[in-house]
């Protein structure tokens, strides 16, 4: 045989291989999912009306904060950035961030030390 020709079987050879152990494992997680799933459901007696849930508590308001310091600081922390003055800058609005993963606070350490 040639090269080409030969290189042509290996391929095939290859290919239905790959197939064959996908046809496998195919196989074998069907018979996995019947084994494992959950049995028919069977017929239920009369269901019964279910209970009123209760009504929800109302959750505390939380206390209001003066946020003006944080204002100044976050208008501060720009106007240094942005190298402008206070006076033209205002904060309309601002989130804060409750946590952070471990990738982020690491990124941003990596971002301030640089």
């Amino acid at each position: 045989m040639d090269n080409i020709t030969q290189g042509a079987v290996v391929a095939i050879i290859g290919v239905c291989t790959v197939f064959t152990v996908l046809a496998i494992l195919w196989g074998v997680l069907e018979l996995m999912r019947i084994v494992f799933s959950p049995k028919g459901k069977k017929a239920e007696p009369a269901k019964k009306a279910p209970a009123p849930a209760p009504a929800p508590v109302a959750a505390p308001a939380p206390a209001a904060e003066d946020d003006s310091e944080l204002i100044a600081v976050l208008t501060a922390a720009i106007a240094a950035s942005l190298n402008q003055s206070t006076y033209n800058l205002k904060i309309k609005s601002y989130r804060r961030v409750d946590s952070a993963p471990i990738w982020n606070r690491t990124a941003r350490l990596d971002n301030l030390n640089s």
